[in-house]
């Protein structure tokens, strides 16, 4: 049983569609990459996923015993997060909340926790550093140290790599791609497809009125990808 299946999704807010019949489904061990113009409506669908907001129509059941809990969640930063004054260890820490139930506090598990996840990410010594003073791509990691406290099934990455010069973005991708390996589920908005496209093994390429969903090699031989790549090369050249 797949962990999200959704059907026939139409996406938007307030009754105003972003983007229309919208159906795919992902498993554990998949790694979906989503595509698509800006305003296509690819972080509404986080969104959605995440049931920050309801779909307009069309149904998404979760299953294989996901809970909207167990859903670790990368957003994209904006410049007042990056200037956030808090450690390290506060901000993964945070990330354990959940598990916390009504306790008003964390206890010993959720601070190992923590401190697993924060050798995992390779920061431990930044563990008592102020988050505003990290680089971009130590930032992104502490909030990955922080989204796998949450979880230990799926992650959700809303172009986590914006901002990274490209050694920083690269580190960064093959920390994905060993979580992914792990078995923990990746579902990841880019723009930067030529990077990603290598590791994903499905892709949901959305446009506001026919979108497509399937494997990676399928993807690369539809008319989805031949025209995506015209439009990028154009971008490019522009």
């Amino acid at each position: 049983m797949a962990y999200i299946t959704c059907k026939n999704l139409e996406l938007g807010y307030e009754g105003m569609t972003v983007a229309d019949n919208i159906s795919f489904e992902i498993k554990k061990g998949d790694y979906l990459c989503v595509v698509g113009e800006n305003g296509a409506g690819k972080s509404t669908l986080i969104k959605t996923v995440l049931q920050l907001i309801p779909p307009l129509s069309g149904s998404l059941i979760t299953g294989d015993g996901l809970q909207p809990y167990e859903i670790g969640y990368l957003p994209q930063q904006t410049v007042i997060q990056r200037d956030f004054p808090a450690t390290v260890w506060e901000i993964v820490l945070s990330g354990t909340l959940a598990k916390c139930g009504k306790r008003p506090f964390y206890g010993k598990k959720e601070k190992q926790l923590a401190d697993e996840m924060i050798a995992k990410m390779g920061i431990t010594y930044l563990k008592k550093s102020c988050y505003r003073n990290l680089s971009g791509g130590q930032q992104q990691r502490v909030l990955l140290a922080r989204a796998l406290c949450a979880t230990s099934k799926l992650i959700l990455l809303d172009e986590p790599v914006t901002g990274l010069d490209p050694k920083a973005a690269a580190s960064f991708y093959q920390v994905i791609r060993e979580l992914n390996e792990e078995g923990i589920t990746i579902i990841m908005v880019s723009h930067d497809i030529q990077s990603v496209i290598s590791d994903a093994s499905h892709i949901l390429h959305i446009d506001k009125t026919k979108s497509f969903y399937g494997t990676k090699e399928s993807y690369l031989a539809s008319k989805a990808w031949k025209s995506f790549q015209v439009m990028i090369e154009d971008d490019t050249n522009v």
